[in-house]
Protein backbone atom coordinates (compact mmCIF):
# COMPACT_ATOMS: atom_id res chain seq x y z
CA UNK A 1 0.00 0.00 0.00
CA UNK A 2 1.31 3.48 -0.79
CA UNK A 3 2.16 5.66 1.88
CA UNK A 4 0.10 8.19 2.72
CA UNK A 5 1.89 11.97 3.98
CA UNK A 6 3.31 12.18 6.94
CA UNK A 7 1.51 14.27 9.39
CA UNK A 8 3.89 17.08 9.96
CA UNK A 9 5.26 18.23 13.53
CA UNK A 10 2.52 20.05 15.91
CA UNK A 11 4.43 22.55 16.83
CA UNK A 12 2.39 25.10 14.94
CA UNK A 13 -0.97 24.34 14.73
CA UNK A 14 -3.69 24.65 16.82
CA UNK A 15 -5.01 22.17 18.82
CA UNK A 16 -8.27 22.47 17.31
CA UNK A 17 -6.54 21.64 13.84
CA UNK A 18 -4.73 18.82 15.25
CA UNK A 19 -7.96 17.00 16.69
CA UNK A 20 -9.55 17.64 13.42
CA UNK A 21 -6.83 16.51 11.21
CA UNK A 22 -7.35 13.57 13.14
CA UNK A 23 -10.16 12.69 13.13
CA UNK A 24 -10.37 12.98 9.27
CA UNK A 25 -8.31 10.14 9.32
CA UNK A 26 -11.28 8.26 9.87
CA UNK A 27 -12.99 8.58 6.50
CA UNK A 28 -9.64 7.49 4.34
CA UNK A 29 -8.81 5.08 7.12
CA UNK A 30 -11.36 3.23 9.00
CA UNK A 31 -10.63 2.18 12.76
CA UNK A 32 -12.27 -0.94 11.65
CA UNK A 33 -10.42 -1.31 8.95
CA UNK A 34 -7.25 -2.26 10.95
CA UNK A 35 -8.80 -5.92 12.13
CA UNK A 36 -7.84 -6.78 8.81
CA UNK A 37 -4.74 -9.11 7.67
CA UNK A 38 -4.34 -11.22 4.40
CA UNK A 39 -1.26 -11.59 3.32
CA UNK A 40 -0.53 -10.00 0.37
CA UNK A 41 0.05 -12.05 -3.29
CA UNK A 42 3.82 -11.07 -4.06
CA UNK A 43 4.56 -11.46 -0.35
CA UNK A 44 7.99 -12.48 -0.03
CA UNK A 45 9.21 -15.74 1.54
CA UNK A 46 9.57 -15.69 5.09
CA UNK A 47 13.03 -17.95 4.73
CA UNK A 48 14.32 -16.05 2.13
CA UNK A 49 14.07 -13.10 3.67
CA UNK A 50 16.12 -14.51 6.49
CA UNK A 51 18.59 -15.41 4.83
CA UNK A 52 19.23 -12.57 3.30
CA UNK A 53 19.28 -10.67 6.80
CA UNK A 54 22.07 -13.22 8.01
CA UNK A 55 24.28 -12.39 4.61
CA UNK A 56 25.88 -10.19 6.81
CA UNK A 57 26.30 -11.28 10.00
CA UNK A 58 28.94 -14.00 11.40
CA UNK A 59 28.61 -17.23 9.42
CA UNK A 60 29.09 -19.60 12.36
CA UNK A 61 26.06 -17.75 14.52
CA UNK A 62 23.73 -17.48 11.97
CA UNK A 63 22.88 -21.19 12.85
CA UNK A 64 21.93 -20.38 16.82
CA UNK A 65 20.12 -17.68 15.18
CA UNK A 66 17.55 -20.35 13.23
CA UNK A 67 18.06 -23.05 15.94
CA UNK A 68 16.54 -20.29 18.73
CA UNK A 69 13.77 -19.48 15.89
CA UNK A 70 12.91 -22.59 16.05
CA UNK A 71 12.03 -23.25 19.84
CA UNK A 72 8.48 -21.77 19.30
CA UNK A 73 6.24 -19.72 17.40
CA UNK A 74 7.07 -16.58 20.27
CA UNK A 75 10.81 -17.16 19.75
CA UNK A 76 10.32 -16.65 15.91
CA UNK A 77 8.31 -13.92 16.34
CA UNK A 78 11.06 -12.18 17.91
CA UNK A 79 13.29 -12.74 15.13
CA UNK A 80 10.66 -11.94 12.44
CA UNK A 81 10.54 -8.51 12.81
CA UNK A 82 11.68 -7.40 8.89
CA UNK A 83 9.13 -10.21 8.21
CA UNK A 84 6.31 -8.26 10.11
CA UNK A 85 7.38 -5.19 8.59
CA UNK A 86 6.93 -6.09 5.20
CA UNK A 87 3.27 -7.08 6.11
CA UNK A 88 2.42 -3.87 7.65
CA UNK A 89 3.58 -1.71 5.10
CA UNK A 90 0.24 -3.32 3.28
CA UNK A 91 -1.66 -2.63 6.27
CA UNK A 92 -4.04 0.95 6.47
CA UNK A 93 -1.69 4.04 7.29
CA UNK A 94 -3.57 6.28 8.91
CA UNK A 95 -0.72 9.24 7.82
CA UNK A 96 0.30 10.11 11.24
CA UNK A 97 4.17 9.18 12.02
CA UNK A 98 5.71 9.25 15.45
CA UNK A 99 8.86 7.40 16.26
CA UNK A 100 9.14 3.70 15.94
CA UNK A 101 10.64 1.04 18.41
CA UNK A 102 10.24 -1.06 15.14
CA UNK A 103 10.30 -3.95 17.51
CA UNK A 104 7.86 -3.43 20.22
CA UNK A 105 6.59 -7.37 21.36
CA UNK A 106 6.32 -7.85 24.86
CA UNK A 107 9.52 -8.85 26.08
CA UNK A 108 11.02 -5.32 24.89
CA UNK A 109 8.90 -4.05 27.94
CA UNK A 110 10.44 -4.34 31.23
CA UNK A 111 12.24 -2.91 34.51
CA UNK A 112 15.16 -0.44 33.89
CA UNK A 113 17.31 1.84 35.86
CA UNK A 114 16.90 5.36 35.28
CA UNK A 115 20.65 8.08 35.73
CA UNK A 116 18.63 9.09 39.47
CA UNK A 117 18.91 5.16 40.67
CA UNK A 118 14.94 4.95 40.66
CA UNK A 119 13.52 1.82 39.10
CA UNK A 120 11.44 2.34 36.17
CA UNK A 121 9.22 0.54 33.08
CA UNK A 122 10.01 1.35 29.95
CA UNK A 123 10.72 0.29 26.38
CA UNK A 124 14.46 -1.47 26.16
CA UNK A 125 14.99 -2.61 22.60
CA UNK A 126 15.60 0.11 19.74
CA UNK A 127 17.89 -1.56 17.30
CA UNK A 128 15.13 -0.84 14.52
CA UNK A 129 13.78 2.48 15.47
CA UNK A 130 12.87 4.99 12.90
CA UNK A 131 9.84 7.14 12.48
CA UNK A 132 6.76 5.47 10.60
CA UNK A 133 3.46 4.73 11.03
CA UNK A 134 2.39 4.48 15.47
CA UNK A 135 0.06 2.10 14.20
CA UNK A 136 3.11 -0.46 13.60
CA UNK A 137 4.04 -0.34 17.40
CA UNK A 138 0.90 -1.23 18.51
CA UNK A 139 -0.05 -3.76 16.19
CA UNK A 140 3.27 -5.49 16.72
CA UNK A 141 2.78 -5.63 20.73
CA UNK A 142 -0.84 -6.69 20.24
CA UNK A 143 0.21 -9.50 18.12
CA UNK A 144 2.83 -10.62 20.65
CA UNK A 145 0.36 -10.91 23.48
CA UNK A 146 -2.07 -13.21 21.29
CA UNK A 147 1.18 -15.59 20.41
CA UNK A 148 2.28 -15.96 23.84
CA UNK A 149 -1.27 -16.37 25.52
CA UNK A 150 -1.58 -19.23 22.73
CA UNK A 151 1.37 -20.87 24.35
CA UNK A 152 -0.32 -20.70 27.25
CA UNK A 153 -3.19 -22.56 26.54
CA UNK A 154 -5.41 -19.30 26.95
CA UNK A 155 -8.77 -19.88 25.17
CA UNK A 156 -9.44 -16.91 22.34
CA UNK A 157 -11.91 -15.17 24.46
CA UNK A 158 -9.33 -14.82 27.02
CA UNK A 159 -6.61 -13.47 24.19
CA UNK A 160 -9.15 -11.31 22.80
CA UNK A 161 -9.67 -9.81 26.44
CA UNK A 162 -5.82 -8.99 26.78
CA UNK A 163 -5.28 -7.12 23.56
CA UNK A 164 -8.41 -5.05 23.93
CA UNK A 165 -7.06 -3.96 27.58
CA UNK A 166 -3.75 -3.15 26.26
CA UNK A 167 -5.23 -1.24 23.49
CA UNK A 168 -7.68 0.32 25.01
CA UNK A 169 -4.99 1.62 27.82
CA UNK A 170 -2.99 2.43 24.88
CA UNK A 171 -5.62 4.59 23.52
CA UNK A 172 -7.23 6.20 26.87
CA UNK A 173 -3.60 7.08 27.81
CA UNK A 174 -2.74 8.87 24.77
CA UNK A 175 -6.03 10.50 25.36
CA UNK A 176 -5.07 11.99 28.31
CA UNK A 177 -1.52 13.12 26.92
CA UNK A 178 -3.37 14.90 24.22
CA UNK A 179 -4.85 17.02 27.52
CA UNK A 180 -1.32 18.00 28.58
CA UNK A 181 1.77 20.34 28.19
CA UNK A 182 4.66 19.54 26.24
CA UNK A 183 6.71 19.25 28.74
CA UNK A 184 4.31 17.05 31.47
CA UNK A 185 4.30 14.86 28.49
CA UNK A 186 8.33 14.62 28.35
CA UNK A 187 8.34 14.31 32.00
CA UNK A 188 5.78 11.52 32.13
CA UNK A 189 6.77 7.97 33.37
CA UNK A 190 6.13 4.99 35.12
CA UNK A 191 8.45 4.41 38.15
CA UNK A 192 8.01 1.97 41.28
CA UNK A 193 5.62 4.50 42.68
CA UNK A 194 3.52 3.87 39.67
CA UNK A 195 3.80 -0.12 39.45
CA UNK A 196 3.14 -0.71 42.88
CA UNK A 197 -0.03 1.18 42.66
CA UNK A 198 -0.87 -0.29 39.93
CA UNK A 199 -0.60 -4.00 41.39
CA UNK A 200 -2.22 -2.80 44.85
CA UNK A 201 -5.16 -1.89 42.88
CA UNK A 202 -5.80 -4.79 40.15
CA UNK A 203 -3.79 -7.94 41.94
CA UNK A 204 -4.39 -9.92 45.05
CA UNK A 205 -1.83 -10.32 47.63
CA UNK A 206 -0.10 -13.22 47.08
CA UNK A 207 0.07 -11.63 43.13
CA UNK A 208 1.43 -8.24 44.79
CA UNK A 209 4.27 -9.93 46.70
CA UNK A 210 5.30 -11.97 43.34
CA UNK A 211 5.39 -8.36 41.62
CA UNK A 212 7.08 -6.85 44.47
CA UNK A 213 10.08 -9.62 44.50
CA UNK A 214 10.57 -9.11 40.60
CA UNK A 215 11.06 -5.31 41.44
CA UNK A 216 13.46 -5.95 44.84
CA UNK A 217 15.44 -9.01 41.97
CA UNK A 218 15.89 -6.54 38.84
CA UNK A 219 17.53 -4.00 41.55
CA UNK A 220 20.44 -6.57 42.17
CA UNK A 221 20.79 -6.87 38.14
CA UNK A 222 23.95 -4.13 37.59
CA UNK A 223 27.29 -4.55 36.83
CA UNK A 224 27.98 -5.50 39.75
CA UNK A 225 25.83 -9.00 39.32
CA UNK A 226 26.82 -9.15 36.02
CA UNK A 227 30.77 -9.04 36.77
CA UNK A 228 30.49 -11.77 39.61
CA UNK A 229 28.42 -13.81 37.40
CA UNK A 230 30.94 -12.91 33.97
CA UNK A 231 34.26 -12.87 34.99
CA UNK A 232 37.20 -15.15 36.87
CA UNK A 233 40.56 -14.23 38.50
CA UNK A 234 43.56 -15.53 35.57
CA UNK A 235 46.78 -15.09 36.98
CA UNK A 236 45.62 -12.13 39.32
CA UNK A 237 43.94 -10.44 36.51
CA UNK A 238 40.59 -9.81 36.09
CA UNK A 239 39.04 -11.98 32.84
CA UNK A 240 35.87 -12.40 31.23
CA UNK A 241 34.59 -16.53 31.80
CA UNK A 242 34.33 -18.32 28.65
CA UNK A 243 30.83 -20.18 27.74
CA UNK A 244 31.05 -20.92 24.57
CA UNK A 245 29.69 -20.29 21.60
CA UNK A 246 27.63 -17.64 23.57
CA UNK A 247 30.56 -15.90 25.09
CA UNK A 248 34.18 -16.23 23.62
CA UNK A 249 37.04 -14.06 24.76
CA UNK A 250 38.87 -12.21 22.63
CA UNK A 251 41.90 -14.29 23.54
CA UNK A 252 40.05 -17.36 22.20
CA UNK A 253 38.84 -15.88 19.53
CA UNK A 254 41.34 -14.78 16.74
CA UNK A 255 44.94 -15.47 16.16
CA UNK A 256 47.46 -13.38 18.05
CA UNK A 257 47.75 -10.82 15.25
CA UNK A 258 44.37 -10.49 14.08
CA UNK A 259 43.48 -10.43 18.42
CA UNK A 260 45.77 -7.40 18.67
CA UNK A 261 43.77 -5.55 15.81
CA UNK A 262 40.65 -6.15 17.23
CA UNK A 263 41.30 -5.38 20.45
CA UNK A 264 42.94 -2.20 19.30
CA UNK A 265 39.92 -1.34 17.26
CA UNK A 266 37.44 -1.77 20.11
CA UNK A 267 39.77 0.38 22.56
CA UNK A 268 39.74 3.15 20.06
CA UNK A 269 36.34 2.50 19.39
CA UNK A 270 35.33 2.94 23.27
CA UNK A 271 37.85 5.91 24.05
CA UNK A 272 36.33 8.29 20.29
CA UNK A 273 32.55 6.86 21.40
CA UNK A 274 32.88 9.10 24.72
CA UNK A 275 32.41 12.27 22.04
CA UNK A 276 28.86 11.09 21.64
CA UNK A 277 28.41 11.33 25.43
CA UNK A 278 27.60 14.50 27.73
CA UNK A 279 30.48 16.21 29.20
CA UNK A 280 30.22 14.79 32.99
CA UNK A 281 29.54 11.11 31.85
CA UNK A 282 32.66 11.58 29.33
CA UNK A 283 34.40 12.47 32.23
CA UNK A 284 33.65 9.74 34.33
CA UNK A 285 34.46 7.07 31.27
CA UNK A 286 37.41 8.28 31.25
CA UNK A 287 38.36 7.20 34.63
CA UNK A 288 38.04 3.93 34.21
CA UNK A 289 40.91 1.73 32.23
CA UNK A 290 39.87 -1.48 29.26
CA UNK A 291 40.67 -4.60 31.16
CA UNK A 292 38.78 -7.67 28.94
CA UNK A 293 36.39 -7.85 25.92
CA UNK A 294 34.47 -11.03 24.65
CA UNK A 295 31.61 -11.41 21.62
CA UNK A 296 28.53 -12.16 22.87
CA UNK A 297 25.22 -13.74 21.34
CA UNK A 298 22.78 -11.78 22.14
CA UNK A 299 18.46 -12.08 21.84
CA UNK A 300 17.27 -14.12 18.93
CA UNK A 301 16.77 -11.52 16.15
CA UNK A 302 19.88 -9.62 16.96
CA UNK A 303 22.19 -13.35 16.72
CA UNK A 304 24.73 -12.89 14.51
CA UNK A 305 25.41 -9.20 14.62
CA UNK A 306 28.51 -8.23 16.09
CA UNK A 307 28.46 -7.96 19.51
CA UNK A 308 30.93 -7.50 22.18
CA UNK A 309 30.96 -7.16 26.07
CA UNK A 310 34.21 -4.86 27.53
CA UNK A 311 35.06 -5.28 31.20
CA UNK A 312 36.23 -1.90 32.34
CA UNK A 313 37.68 -1.72 36.01
CA UNK A 314 37.77 1.81 37.85
CA UNK A 315 39.45 2.79 41.24
CA UNK A 316 40.38 -0.94 41.89
CA UNK A 317 39.81 -4.30 40.23
CA UNK A 318 36.44 -4.07 42.24
CA UNK A 319 35.13 -1.23 40.49
CA UNK A 320 33.81 -2.64 37.41
CA UNK A 321 32.07 -1.15 34.63
CA UNK A 322 30.46 -3.77 32.02
CA UNK A 323 28.94 -2.17 28.22
CA UNK A 324 27.83 -3.75 25.07
CA UNK A 325 29.50 -2.56 22.18
CA UNK A 326 26.94 -3.94 19.33
CA UNK A 327 26.68 -3.79 15.98
CA UNK A 328 23.75 -1.56 14.04
CA UNK A 329 22.76 -1.99 10.52
CA UNK A 330 20.07 -0.66 8.94
CA UNK A 331 16.03 -0.96 10.24
CA UNK A 332 14.33 -3.37 9.17
CA UNK A 333 11.36 -0.88 9.02
CA UNK A 334 13.82 1.43 6.20
CA UNK A 335 12.53 -0.46 3.09
CA UNK A 336 9.01 0.85 4.10
CA UNK A 337 9.14 3.80 5.65
CA UNK A 338 12.42 5.90 4.47
CA UNK A 339 15.90 5.68 5.09
CA UNK A 340 17.47 7.09 8.50
CA UNK A 341 18.33 11.14 8.70
CA UNK A 342 21.33 9.80 10.71
CA UNK A 343 24.42 8.80 8.95
CA UNK A 344 25.23 6.21 11.48
CA UNK A 345 23.34 3.35 12.31
CA UNK A 346 24.15 3.47 15.71
CA UNK A 347 23.30 7.33 16.27
CA UNK A 348 19.89 6.46 14.63
CA UNK A 349 19.90 3.70 17.27
CA UNK A 350 20.50 6.17 20.00
CA UNK A 351 18.59 9.28 19.04
CA UNK A 352 15.47 6.34 18.57
CA UNK A 353 16.01 5.77 22.12
CA UNK A 354 16.52 8.95 23.77
CA UNK A 355 13.60 10.03 22.07
CA UNK A 356 11.20 7.32 23.61
CA UNK A 357 12.85 6.53 26.47
CA UNK A 358 11.63 8.16 29.77
CA UNK A 359 15.60 8.50 31.14
CA UNK A 360 18.62 6.72 29.25
CA UNK A 361 21.74 5.35 30.10
CA UNK A 362 23.82 7.87 30.70
CA UNK A 363 26.70 5.79 28.88
CA UNK A 364 24.26 5.11 25.60
CA UNK A 365 26.53 6.72 22.67
CA UNK A 366 27.54 5.70 19.08
CA UNK A 367 30.41 5.22 17.21
CA UNK A 368 32.11 3.83 14.01
CA UNK A 369 34.75 1.20 13.53
CA UNK A 370 36.67 -0.88 10.69
CA UNK A 371 36.90 -4.84 11.61
CA UNK A 372 39.74 -6.92 11.13
CA UNK A 373 38.26 -7.86 7.83
CA UNK A 374 38.51 -3.78 6.52
CA UNK A 375 34.99 -3.53 6.93
CA UNK A 376 33.52 -0.22 8.26
CA UNK A 377 30.71 -1.04 10.73
CA UNK A 378 28.40 1.06 12.84
CA UNK A 379 28.06 0.87 16.67
CA UNK A 380 26.04 2.10 19.69
CA UNK A 381 27.29 1.54 23.11
CA UNK A 382 25.62 1.33 26.83
CA UNK A 383 25.69 -0.54 29.90
CA UNK A 384 25.58 -4.34 29.99
CA UNK A 385 23.25 -4.50 32.51
CA UNK A 386 21.31 -1.94 35.01
CA UNK A 387 18.66 -2.98 37.23
CA UNK A 388 17.24 -4.84 34.52
CA UNK A 389 14.08 -7.39 35.18
CA UNK A 390 12.00 -9.00 32.46
CA UNK A 391 8.87 -10.87 32.85
CA UNK A 392 8.04 -14.52 31.97
CA UNK A 393 5.19 -15.00 30.10
CA UNK A 394 5.10 -18.53 30.47
CA UNK A 395 4.48 -18.40 33.63
CA UNK A 396 1.17 -15.82 33.96
CA UNK A 397 -2.06 -16.68 33.82
CA UNK A 398 -4.55 -13.91 31.82
CA UNK A 399 -5.19 -11.92 34.49
CA UNK A 400 -1.40 -11.17 34.83
CA UNK A 401 -0.70 -11.38 30.84
CA UNK A 402 -3.79 -8.71 30.66
CA UNK A 403 -2.33 -6.24 33.53
CA UNK A 404 0.98 -6.32 31.96
CA UNK A 405 -0.43 -5.91 28.58
CA UNK A 406 -2.24 -2.52 30.10
CA UNK A 407 1.13 -1.62 31.11
CA UNK A 408 2.88 -2.11 27.84
CA UNK A 409 0.01 -0.23 26.28
CA UNK A 410 0.24 2.85 28.65
CA UNK A 411 3.97 2.82 28.19
CA UNK A 412 4.26 2.93 24.22
CA UNK A 413 1.61 5.30 24.12
CA UNK A 414 3.84 7.85 26.30
CA UNK A 415 6.54 6.80 24.22
CA UNK A 416 4.47 7.80 20.96
CA UNK A 417 3.42 10.86 22.45
CA UNK A 418 6.92 12.73 22.93
CA UNK A 419 7.19 12.55 19.29
CA UNK A 420 4.22 11.68 17.38
CA UNK A 421 1.34 14.49 17.27
CA UNK A 422 -0.64 13.33 20.81
CA UNK A 423 -3.43 15.10 19.47
CA UNK A 424 -4.43 13.97 16.28
CA UNK A 425 -3.64 10.17 17.65
CA UNK A 426 -6.08 10.38 20.42
CA UNK A 427 -8.79 12.22 18.22
CA UNK A 428 -8.50 9.35 15.66
CA UNK A 429 -9.02 6.52 18.06
CA UNK A 430 -11.45 8.15 19.94
CA UNK A 431 -13.74 7.38 23.43
CA UNK A 432 -14.94 4.14 21.60
CA UNK A 433 -13.54 0.71 21.35
CA UNK A 434 -13.40 0.66 17.95
CA UNK A 435 -9.66 0.44 17.35
CA UNK A 436 -9.30 -2.14 20.25
CA UNK A 437 -11.73 -4.32 18.86
CA UNK A 438 -10.03 -4.33 15.53
CA UNK A 439 -6.68 -4.68 16.60
CA UNK A 440 -7.82 -8.11 18.71
CA UNK A 441 -8.89 -9.40 15.25
CA UNK A 442 -5.83 -8.26 13.54
CA UNK A 443 -3.78 -9.66 16.39
CA UNK A 444 -5.36 -12.90 15.54
CA UNK A 445 -4.78 -13.05 12.13
CA UNK A 446 -1.18 -11.84 12.25
CA UNK A 447 -0.37 -14.83 15.17
CA UNK A 448 -1.77 -17.54 12.17
CA UNK A 449 0.39 -15.97 9.79
CA UNK A 450 3.22 -16.22 12.35
CA UNK A 451 2.44 -20.06 13.02
CA UNK A 452 2.44 -20.85 9.38
CA UNK A 453 6.14 -18.77 8.94
CA UNK A 454 7.42 -20.75 11.76
CA UNK A 455 6.66 -23.53 10.61
CA UNK A 456 8.15 -22.90 7.13
CA UNK A 457 12.15 -22.22 8.82
CA UNK A 458 11.04 -25.69 10.69
CA UNK A 459 10.47 -27.11 7.85
CA UNK A 460 13.50 -25.73 5.81
CA UNK A 461 15.68 -27.04 8.51
CA UNK A 462 14.05 -30.28 8.45
CA UNK A 463 15.10 -30.91 4.82
CA UNK A 464 18.56 -29.70 5.08
CA UNK A 465 17.96 -26.43 3.71
CA UNK A 466 18.79 -24.28 6.87
CA UNK A 467 21.31 -25.09 9.50
CA UNK A 468 20.05 -24.57 12.73
CA UNK A 469 22.03 -25.13 16.29
CA UNK A 470 20.81 -24.79 19.78
CA UNK A 471 22.34 -22.58 21.68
Amino acid sequence: MSRTPATSPPAHRSVRDRAAAGKAARATVPRGSHGEYAPAPDRQDPVGLLREQSATRVPELVPIRYGRMTESPFRFYRGAAGIMAGDLAATPDTGIRAQLCGDAHLLNFRLLASPERRLMFDINDFDETLPGPWEWDVKRLATSLVIAARENGFTKKERSAIVRATVRSYRERMRGFALMGNLDVWYARIDTDGLQALVTDQLDARRGKLVARTLDKARTRDNLQAFEKLTRLVDGQRRISAAPPLIVPVADLLPNLQRDRLEHTIGDLIARYATSLQSDHRSLLKQYRLADMARKVVGVGSVGTRCWIVLLLGRDDQDPLLIQVKEADRSVLAEHVGASAYPNQGQRVVAGQRMMQAASDIFLGWERAKGVDGRTRDFYIRQLRDWKGIIEPGTMLPEGLGMFGRLCGATLARAHARSGDRVAIAAYLGGGDVFDKALARFAEAYADQNERDHRALVDAVGAGEVTAQAA
